[in-house]
């Protein structure tokens, strides 16, 4: 068995729940260093049309579409917890994109980002769980395609991936989980506060790997990780990021000052003025 063969199977599996339980079983199996698995570095994969597996619901339409959601009413709250349960299903398909995708990387880098795929399985689990409390499963809400529309966008492009789906689209959960817990507290769902709790703690070491691989792969082509990040805001015109910025988190995750400094100052991919 080749590590990156079965990720890209775990990719085409359609069922949520399916694939959840298959990646977290081949962490285990990598985990265990099962002899049975290899990771054969240097195989390129061809990609299958219909990525990534995905069931029929929700019907995914344009973000703008996507009707604001309240946690102030059980249907709202159930709503936005959909929302994320949604952006945790795509986070699994995207870091086992990512194991399948590119060849000729260090084995660390396969091993990190089946990590990452089993981490999202477990929030996409959880989530879905206390979903089911609130009378709803995954798929009872439309939902947008903006982090895998990003994934595919950078398909051809290992350092842009790098760049703009960790550590620019999905670190802007680290800066919008701490406003949504604030509402679900005050609306009384503190089960969802603590599953909110472990998303962000992992999160950030999910932003870290992205953030780490970004350097290193500017590092291997000589580009400069700040200057090259501007470029491909330009070139690929990620969504807006909006402040406040979860400065602490985004430190710990591996941001510069520098890169901080540019984001709060109203970078092009903020509504902020351009510096």
């Amino acid at each position: 068995m080749d590590l990156r063969q079965m990720a890209l199977g775990a990719l085409c599996v359609t069922d949520p729940v399916r694939k959840a339980y298959a990646v977290q079983s081949l962490w285990a199996q990598l985990e265990a260093r099962d002899p049975g698995l290899r990771i054969d570095t240097a195989q390129v994969i061809a990609a299958p049309e219909g990525l990534p597996g995905r069931p029929p619901l929700p019907r995914l339409v344009p973000a703008v579409e996507v009707p604001p959601r309240s946690p102030f009413t059980p249907e709202g709250r159930a709503a936005l917890l959909h929302a994320i349960a949604h952006i945790e299903f795509n986070a699994i398909n995207l870091a086992l994109d990512a194991v399948f995708r590119f060849p000729g990387l260090p084995e660390k880098f396969y091993i990190d980002w089946m990590r990452v795929a089993a981490e999202e399985a477990k929030h996409y689990l959880l989530l879905a769980a206390h979903l089911v409390t609130l009378g709803h499963v995954y798929g009872d809400f439309d939902a947008h395609d903006g982090l895998w529309t990003m994934t595919w966008k950078t398909r051809g492009d290992f350092v842009a991936r790098m760049a703009l789906v960790p550590r620019t689209l999905e670190a802007r959960g680290l800066d919008a989980t701490p406003l949504i817990q604030a509402k679900l507290r005050k609306a009384g769902d503190l089960a969802a506060v603590e599953i909110l709790d472990v998303i962000l703690r992992e999160e950030v070491g999910h932003v870290a790997i992205g953030n780490h691989w970004y350097r290193w792969a500017c590092e291997r082509e000589g580009l400069d990780p700040v200057s090259h990040y501007r470029e491909l805001v330009r070139q690929y015109a990620p969504p807006r990021l909006r402040p406040p910025f979860n400065r602490q988190a985004r430190l710990d995750a591996g941001f510069s000052e520098t890169e901080l400094a540019w984001l709060e100052a109203g970078s092009p991919t903020t509504d902020a003025p351009a510096p």
